[in-house]
């Protein structure tokens, strides 16, 4: 683990140390697992996010072609090889 130094208020520091008595535990281990659960949830987020766009594009844009369920794999492979060329 790194050592790292924050700065907390009077009230957010006297809040940290009464949860952690309470649950019997470090101010330390609540701020690891306070900062664990924002990462986990910014990341959620940005999932999210890109689900939604991909959701909002799906569907915009037409090819002509009514077999692509079927077919994707021969088409995919065809895009494939032009890029190649």
């Amino acid at each position: 683990m790194i050592r790292t130094q924050i700065q907390l208020t009077e009230k957010q520091h006297r809040a940290l140390k009464e949860l952690a008595a309470s649950q019997k535990v470090s101010v330390a281990r609540i701020i690891r697992e306070s900062v664990a659960q924002y990462l986990n949830t910014s990341e959620t987020k940005e999932m999210d996010e890109l689900r939604q766009y991909a959701i909002s594009i799906a569907g915009k844009y037409h090819s002509g072609k009514t077999d692509i369920s079927i077919n994707h794999d021969e088409y995919l492979a065809e895009a494939y090889a032009d890029a190649l060329h």
